[in-house]
């Protein structure tokens, strides 16, 4: 059974639909949700759903980095994960970090990549006149939104859409492909899923 860690900084509705999806005949479990922000409401969300929580604040940090991922390992030690799962989690993280969890940490990201990395995405793809849109999971890698893409779900871009119209559409997809990719990951399938809005 594989160990799941899932990096939150807000309301965590990802973290919700990957923990719900982490019982029966499923290759792994949650051990940990940890966020960089004490007032995330998806902490207590997790605690509700009987997950362990902690807060590794990254503000008493500011302008060290790598101490703020000391702490945030710390934490990871003491859960003993095997999958590192961002979902959320509004820091990057530094290649030291990421060289640590390399093939083992995958992340969610709402634009079909390599198309938009970073932020925005939604009035990025609005901006390009693009037919389409969607959402990403991919190996965590030391650049930005580089690393191998294990997934996508594809939706339509209407028109009249707003970035929040767009944004609220993909966020149901993200919902479907994550766990689903988890799961296959966990099961040590690294094929590329590719999912369209039902």
């Amino acid at each position: 059974m594989k160990r799941v860690a899932i990096f939150i900084s807000g309301g965590g509705s990802n973290m919700v639909k990957l923990v719900e999806s982490m019982t029966g005949d499923h290759p792994a479990r949650p051990v940990l949700v940890l966020s960089n922000n004490a007032g995330a409401g998806g902490l207590a969300k997790a605690a509700e759903m009987g997950v362990p929580t902690a807060v590794v604040d990254h503000r008493p940090f500011k302008g060290d980095r790598e101490a703020f991922q000391e702490a945030l390992q710390a934490e990871l030690v003491k859960a003993a994960p095997d999958i590192l799962c961002l979902a959320g989690f509004m820091r990057v993280l530094t290649a030291s970090f990421v060289q640590n969890w390399q093939g083992r940490m995958l992340n969610i990201h709402p634009s079909l990549l390599p198309k938009y990395r970073g932020l925005h995405t939604h009035a990025r793809a609005l901006e390009a006149g693009d037919a389409e849109h969607g959402c990403t999971v991919h190996e965590v890698t030391p650049e930005l939104d580089e690393g191998p893409i294990l997934g996508q779900a594809v939706v339509p871009v209407r028109a009249g859409d707003t970035p929040d119209d767009l944004a609220a559409r993909v966020l149901v997809q993200e919902h479907r492909l994550y766990p689903a990719v988890l799961r296959r990951f966990a099961e040590g399938n690294r094929e590329t899923l590719r999912l369209s809005a039902e």
